[in-house]
């Protein structure tokens, strides 16, 4: 799979390229991610992307010809474009799986006061990661990159996929290591049984009781 983030801040990425499932995905061929700088291809002076907004207002805009060059730039008939908005489809499990289906996904991150609307022309969504404003697009950017990423063939085993939350819109159960007894606090007696079928069932029931608890919205999914 590739990605292609476009962005006004390309450095905010050497770290999230170079580190931990992220790293060996792309190490192991499975996964490509291109960071396009959006101020390369700008021909006004200072490399300059933005404009004041028509109409007047607070801040600057985005200017749509640059950003519509930016994306022509890695565009190919299989990829899709997403822009990273505040008015987009909430990003959950479902369109994570969603994104990860194709070949090339093209993420394009904002900033100032947004893009010139008219780019809603030349994109195939929009996608917000939640009801509040970040200074710009790169933070959802990496969130979705690494959310999809995670469910490429060959980057995870199918095992850890199938045990994760959001699966079957339940949370994952609760996992326990050594010691077995931390001030007070004991593992189950369960998860020692060696009993499988019954550390299935506690499992399932943990899941079902944590969803309930912890995030009963999510029962409006099924």
């Amino acid at each position: 799979m590739k990605i292609s983030i476009l962005t006004l801040f390309p450095e905010m990425f050497d770290g999230f390229k170079n580190s931990s499932i992220i790293k060996r995905a792309i190490d192991k061929n499975i996964l490509d991610i291109e960071v396009i700088n959006i101020r390369d291809f700008s021909t006004l002076n200072n490399k300059q992307v933005d404009d004041t907004p028509y109409g007047g207002g607070a801040g600057m805009v985005m200017r749509v010809d640059i950003v519509y060059d930016a994306i022509e730039s890695v565009r190919t008939p299989e990829s899709k474009v997403y822009l990273m908005s505040p008015a987009g489809k909430v990003f959950n499990q479902g369109i994570a799986k969603e994104l990860s289906s194709f070949k090339h996904l093209i993420l394009v991150c904002g900033h100032y006061e947004g893009i010139d609307d008219r780019i809603t022309n030349f994109i195939d969504g929009e996608i917000s990661i939640g009801d509040y404003i970040l200074t710009g697009g790169e933070l959802a950017s990496m969130v979705i990159t690494d959310a999809v990423t995670r469910l490429v063939d060959g980057v995870i085993t199918k095992e850890s996929l199938d045990d994760e939350s959001f699966n079957d819109d339940l949370l994952d159960y609760p996992t326990f290591t050594r010691p077995f007894e931390f001030k007070g606090y004991k593992v189950p007696d369960v998860l020692i049984s060696g009993h499988h079928e019954n550390i299935n069932k506690w499992r399932m029931e943990e899941r079902i009781k944590r969803t309930e608890e912890r995030r009963p919205d999510l029962k409006d999914n099924k």
